[in-house]
C-alpha cells in the first residue's frame, strides 16, 4: 500500500484535506466526506489528468426512475474499495495519474430541453483543460451529450458499450430518451458503428445501425478470451469511448437499476473483458444507470464503483502504452 506523505491520515475527510492528487491513504469507509475513491473534490483542474464527474439526471428513463441518485451511491460504494490499489491490475492509476473528483454537473431539470447542452458544456469545460473525463450517471441518455463533447475534441469515435440494450431504437429529433441516444449519435456522426462494439446485449432491436454486437449468449458460450480478441480486432487503435450500463450485469449482481434483464454478465466476466482490453486508446468513459432505491446492501453501487475504477485502470494502461 502506498503512503501519501503530504496527507495526515488521521486528519480524515480526504475529499477536502488531501493536498496531493496522487497516492492511496486508508480512510474508514463508514466515515468522512465522500468523494469518488477518496479523491480530492476540486473544480481546479490544474495538474489533473482525469476528472470524475457525476451527472445526476434521470428524466430520460423508460421504466423505473432513481438514477439521479447514482453518483452519490457510486461515491459511497467506492469508499469500500478506496483503501488499496485496484487488484489485480499491475499499474495503480492513483500513483501514476492525478485524479480528482470534479463534483456533479449542475443541471436545471425544470428545463429538460436544456439539459443535453448543460451536460455537453460541462464536459467541454473539462476536456478543454486536456483532462480526461470519467462520468458517473445518471441514466444512459447522458452518454449522448458526452459523446458530442468528446467527438468535438477527438473526431468520430469508436465506442465499446456494455449493456443489456443496444440503445439504437429510432427516435425523433430533439427527444430525450435513454434507449435512443446512440441513434442520435450515429445520425450526427459522433461514433463509427463499424469500429464499435456492444457487449452483453440481450434484448431485440431490428435495426442495429451497423454496430458489432456480442450478445450475452456469445459471451457465456465463447468465453471472455474470445470476446477480448474480437473487440480488439474491431476497435484497433481508434480513439475509443467506453460506456458501461450497469444493467449489463446479471440482476443478481446488480439489482439497483431501472431496466434489469436476466441472463447478463457476471462481474467477473465484465472485469475480465475490461482487463483484457488494456492498451486500447481510451479517451472517455462513463458508468450509468445505477438506481440505489432498488439496490440491496449496496451491491450495485459497489459493483459500479469497482467497474469505474477498472475503467480508470484501462485508461491508465492505454496512456502508458502510447507513451
Amino acid at each position: 500500500m502506498s503512503k501519501d506523505s503530504s496527507v495526515n491520515p488521521q486528519a480524515g475527510d480526504l475529499a477536502f484535506t488531501r493536498s496531493d492528487f496522487k497516492g492511496v491513504v486508508p480512510e474508514a469507509s463508514y466515515a468522512g466526506a465522500l468523494s469518488f475513491m477518496r479523491r480530492r473534490y476540486t473544480k481546479d483542474l490544474t495538474g489533473a489528468d482525469v476528472a470524475v464527474m457525476g451527472i445526476p439526471f434521470d428524466l430520460a428513463v423508460s421504466s423505473r426512475s432513481g438514477t439521479r441518485l447514482g453518483p452519490r451511491a457510486v461515491r459511497s460504494g467506492s469508499s469500500h474499495i478506496a483503501w488499496s490499489a485496484p487488484w489485480p491490475w499491475q499499474e495503480d492509476p492513483f500513483e501514476t495519474l492525478s485524479i480528482v473528483d470534479y463534483g456533479d454537473c449542475e443541471l436545471d431539470t425544470g428545463y429538460p430541453d436544456k439539459v443535453p447542452g448543460q451536460i455537453a458544456d460541462a464536459a467541454r469545460q473539462v476536456l478543454a483543460s486536456d483532462t480526461a473525463l470519467l462520468s458517473i450517471g445518471g441514466d444512459h441518455f447522458i452518454t449522448y451529450p458526452l459523446l458530442k463533447a468528446h467527438a468535438e475534441k477527438y473526431g468520430p469515435l469508436s465506442i465499446i458499450q456494455f449493456d443489456a440494450h443496444t440503445d439504437t431504437w429510432a427516435d425523433e429529433e430533439g427527444r430525450i430518451d435513454h434507449g435512443t441516444m446512440l441513434w442520435h449519435a450515429v445520425r450526427e456522426g459522433l461514433v463509427e458503428p463499424s469500429r464499435s462494439v456492444q457487449i452483453g446485449i440481450r434484448t431485440h432491436n431490428p435495426e442495429p445501425l451497423g454496430f458489432n454486437i456480442i450478445d450475452a449468449i456469445e459471451v457465456h458460450k465463447r468465453g471472455t478470451a474470445a470476446v477480448i480478441d474480437k473487440v480488439r480486432t474491431i476497435v484497433g487503435d481508434a480513439r475509443t469511448y467506453v460506456t458501461f450500463d450497469i444493467d449489463a450485469l446479471e440482476p443478481a449482481s446488480a439489482p439497483g437499476t431501472g431496466t434489469p434483464v436476466i441472463g447478463g454478465l457476471s462481474p467477473y466476466q465484465a472485469q475480465e473483458i475490461i482487463r483484457g482490453l488494456a492498451g486500447i486508446n481510451v479517451v472517455g468513459m462513463d458508468v450509468v444507470e445505477v438506481a440505489p432505491a432498488y439496490d440491496i446492501s449496496e451491491i450495485t453501487a459497489i459493483a459500479a464503483a469497482t467497474i469505474a475504477n477498472d475503467l480508470l485502470c484501462l485508461y491508465a494502461a492505454g496512456r502508458s502504452a502510447r507513451t
